[in-house]
């Protein structure tokens, strides 16, 4: 249990920019949420898919004046320039790769959005200290996000009383609330938004028209047809690694897609997921049980 608040640094994760008069209608058709909820004040999850409806890039957008920040996976931010820049055409739309500038901080603890000045609402946001800050448009249990300055983030957080946490712990809490981000749980070309959990985290929009990938997304959800969700999965013995196939009976149950120690997230066949939340299945000597966080609605719950 955290009795504390805190921040991170997280340097697998980059910021963008995209400006541009054209800004708003160009990502429109590109992404899986409405632009017209990006602003200065407000913050929106979204992803980017195949022409296939398959993952391509998780992304947190927050508005900034005339251009929007973008919150990228730092390891695949040069890729996803590029996607875009193929997109642009004569679109009045610019692309800048900020990460010399600003740092990407998760704020997560005890009373964090009072704390920061920020409404109790997912995706508010506000200035801070030289950049800005949100409340993590996903999951409020997430507590918020910020991009400050390179050289005085750090400072700047330990002035206003949030301790530093060890290394990986945000990742940590992620994976106990069962949210996946980056490509280490949401696999390029192949995972499906209604199996990851986008759609409860508030990354889709189904009103908001076309856009690039709907088609396999709206046919997935309007058809029924989820039968695997990514839920977090506690793990006794040694660690798993990714594709690690989870068995009860003789019958694949599962597949670890990421684990650290004792936490993990796993892609879990619905038809066995009574089992897998109560005796739980083995793989590799390791005993994996999974559990179902309160916001995911399985199609049963639906």
């Amino acid at each position: 249990m955290i009795d504390k608040a805190f921040f991170e640094l997280n340097p697998t994760r980059s910021v963008i920019a995209i400006a541009g008069e054209d800004r708003a209608g160009f990502l429109q058709g590109l992404i899986s949420n409405d632009t017209r909820r990006i602003g200065d004040s407000s913050a929106i999850y979204a992803a980017l898919l195949t022409p296939q409806g398959k993952f391509a890039y998780d992304l947190l957008l927050v508005g900034d004046g005339d251009r929007y920040l973008v919150d990228a996976e730092s390891s695949r931010r040069a890729d996803l320039l590029k996607r875009l820049k193929l997109f642009k055409l004569r679109s009045k739309v610019t692309l800048e790769d900020l990460d010399d500038t600003f740092l990407v901080v998760n704020i997560f603890g005890d009373g964090v959005l009072q704390r920061l000045g920020l409404a109790d609402t997912l995706g508010t946001a506000r200035a801070l200290a030289g950049g800005l800050v949100f409340a993590d448009p996903r999951l409020a249990a997430l507590g918020a996000r910020a991009f400050l300055p390179r050289g005085t983030a750090a400072q700047a957080l330990l002035d206003l009383g949030f301790a530093a946490a060890a290394p990986g712990d945000f990742q940590r809490l992620r994976f106990s609330l069962g949210v996946p981000e980056g490509s280490h749980d949401l696999i390029p070309d192949k995972s499906i938004l209604l199996e990851s959990g986008v759609d409860e985290l508030h990354g889709v929009d189904w009103q908001k028209g076309c856009y690039m990938g709907q088609e396999l997304t709206a046919r997935t959800k309007y058809r029924g047809l989820v039968r695997k969700r990514l839920l977090p999965v506690r793990i006794v013995g040694p660690a798993l690694a990714p594709g690690t196939v989870l068995t009860i009976d003789g019958k694949e149950a599962g597949e670890i897609r990421i684990a650290d120690s004792d936490r993990g997230l796993a892609l879990i066949r619905l038809e066995h997921l009574d089992a897998m939340t109560g005796s739980g299945a083995d793989a590799d000597g390791a005993h994996v049980t999974a559990s179902v966080p309160d916001w995911v609605k399985l199609p049963e719950m639906a």
